[in-house]
């Protein structure tokens, strides 16, 4: 369901610029330079939508050929929407409604998105199982910020009207720090599986391994 959220909010976006829009401050960096945003959202929407399959760890047993499958695509995918948010974050003019403070923030959690899928990726080559999971978790975490952040912002809209300033920096950096929260706890509440047999190991799927 939280993958639904940015799934839909770029095909909003898609629609917006395709369809000649009005351009107004607050879209108008996307019509001057709409490469950019449009890369973001094709590896965002195929990140959030075929990673949440990944957590399922009844498909992971029955069909490990999908599994593979997907991983393959998850992380060129992840790390497009990544580095283009990253870009967007650096050379976009900053929204009217962002306090300065976000920018760095940003910088921090696309950053972060993509050291978590490039460490995932070394452990799978590694044949290292757990740590492959942890560190795809964490960064599909950071990937459904925008999904989460919807929720952190619908109180505050309800109640105050559209959130700008330290507000808005504060309910954005929930939205992150929840999920990962949340997956650090599901971490740590697995049990640990190291004396897994060896054969296992050399079937391992190089893709997105999420928590059981």
């Amino acid at each position: 369901m939280l993958s639904a959220v940015p799934v839909i909010a770029g095909a909003a976006r898609v629609t917006e610029l395709t369809a000649g829009a009005t351009v107004t401050p607050d879209n108008a960096r996307f019509f001057a330079s709409p490469v950019p945003v449009l890369v973001h959202i094709v590896g965002a929407s195929l990140y959030c939508l075929l990673g949440a399959f990944q957590f399922a760890p009844g498909l992971r047993r029955r069909r490990p050929g999908w599994h593979r499958i997907a991983g393959r695509l998850l992380i060129p995918s992840g790390l497009t929407a990544a580095l283009s948010g990253l870009w967007m974050t650096l050379f976009y003019p900053r929204p009217p409604i962002d306090d300065v403070l976000l920018t760095p923030i940003r910088l921090l959690f696309g950053s972060a998105m993509v050291g978590c899928i490039v460490l995932g990726f070394a452990a799978i080559r590694r044949r290292d199982i757990p740590r492959h999971r942890a560190w795809m978790a964490r960064g599909y975490a950071i990937g459904l910020g925008a999904g989460t952040q919807v929720l952190t912002h619908l109180p505050w809209i309800l109640l105050a009207g559209q959130p700008r300033g330290l507000a808005r920096v504060l309910l954005m950096l929930a939205g992150w720090v929840i999920n990962l929260a949340v997956t650090e706890w599901a971490l740590r509440r697995r049990p640990t599986k190291d004396a897994r047999p060896a054969r296992d190991l050399t079937d391992a799927p190089a893709s997105v391994l999420a928590s059981q």
